[in-house]
């Protein structure tokens, strides 16, 4: 029990792959270390292309299939808040009061660089009234600093992007590439995608697709600007199939520019040390832009990246500024150096659930 071997991780999919990803790289980093994992989830069809082998050490079940038969293991883990049905709740306050049984019960909130995660991070919040009364759950913050639960990242990470062959990888998709700028896009709707796709079309560049919502938004500029797709056009566009996680990471250490969006491909762009423009999910209150503008000052982010972001994301209007790929690579490798100097999210997890569970 002190190892806290069995976890249970629900997660409840919203709009977007974000939620699935985070989940499943958990889980499977889990049962890379010896924990063996339940992966509940309301709509797990991500999973057929993000994570095609499954693991071994991961089982994935319906949400629906807990609702009255649920025997809580050592560890629930709610990803992103994912809401708990009452009887879930009154399982894990019936395995707390067995003798010799402790079940652990954590919240893995959104990421953020803003300043109110540190201060947030491992506080406690008991269950008020009902059955479950008494009952304690922790939330647990990820984070860009030491004093936050930190980034997942898999031990041999950094060793399997050193191995990697770009110009290999490239080829088997198809591309053709004779040196020239890479860039990829995962996005979601960026207000100034024609303007950005206009500049693009006048350089040499490889611009690589991802499926999905990037796919239909550069589809809807092609509409009315067939000219891009020329084959006299120095751009060169490639529209990929949905990727798995591997392949993902893959398609970022290939690109000289990562446009990303959201948590998941945010932490792997990092990873990749390449330069990145950031798209975070965008909120009706426009808490995102807060979101980005804390993640820019933690990067250290140079005028012009910044200003890129800014006009990328909608918070101010004009023209992007020229990018300057080598330039804005060195603040990323800057920040993944300080990253790779502290534990990951999954180490630090276990040291908390150790500690506190």
């Amino acid at each position: 029990m002190a190892d806290f071997l069995h976890w249970d991780i629900f997660c409840h999919v919203v709009d977007n792959y974000g939620d699935i990803g985070v989940s499943w790289r958990l889980a499977a980093q889990l049962a890379e270390r010896g924990r063996f994992a339940r992966l509940w989830v309301d709509d797990a069809s991500a999973l057929s292309w993000m994570a095609p082998g499954g693991h071994s050490g991961v089982q994935v079940l319906p949400t629906s299939a807990a609702i009255g038969a649920f025997e809580p293991g050592d560890v629930v883990l709610q990803a992103f808040g994912c809401p708990l049905a009452p009887q879930l709740i009154n399982a894990i306050a019936l395995a707390n009061r067995q003798k010799g049984r402790h079940v652990a019960w954590v919240n893995l909130e959104y990421l953020s660089a803003e300043a109110f995660v540190a201060r947030s991070h491992g506080l406690v919040s008991p269950v008020h009234g009902g059955a479950a009364a008494g009952v304690r759950r922790w939330f647990f913050f990820p984070g860009f600093t030491p004093d936050t639960g930190g980034l997942l990242r898999e031990p041999d990470l950094m060793q399997r992007r050193a191995r990697f062959d770009r110009a290999q990888w490239l080829s088997r998709q198809g591309v053709s590439w004779a040196g020239e700028p890479v860039l990829s896009l995962f996005c979601y709707e960026p207000p100034v995608l024609d303007q950005w796709l206009s500049a693009l079309a006048s350089s040499p560049i490889c611009l690589l697709v991802t499926a999905g919502r990037a796919c239909a938004a550069i589809g809807q500029v092609l509409a009315t600007r067939p000219a891009f797709r020329s084959p006299h056009s120095p751009l060169k566009i490639t529209f990929l199939p949905y990727l798995s996680q591997t392949e993902f990471d893959h398609l970022l250490w290939s690109a000289d520019g990562n446009f990303v969006r959201g948590e998941d491909s945010l932490v792997r762009a990092l990873w990749a040390g390449n330069a990145l423009i950031w798209q975070p999910y965008p909120q009706q209150d426009s808490a995102h832009h807060a979101k980005l503008e804390a993640f820019l000052d933690w990067l250290q982010a140079p005028p012009s990246l910044r200003q890129y972001h800014r006009i990328w994301n909608g918070l101010e209007d004009g023209a992007l500024p020229a990018p300057q790929w080598a330039d804005w690579r060195e603040p990323v490798q800057a920040a993944r150096a300080l990253l790779l100097a502290q534990d990951d999210l999954v180490s630090r997890l276990l040291q908390f659930v150790a500690k506190n569970g």
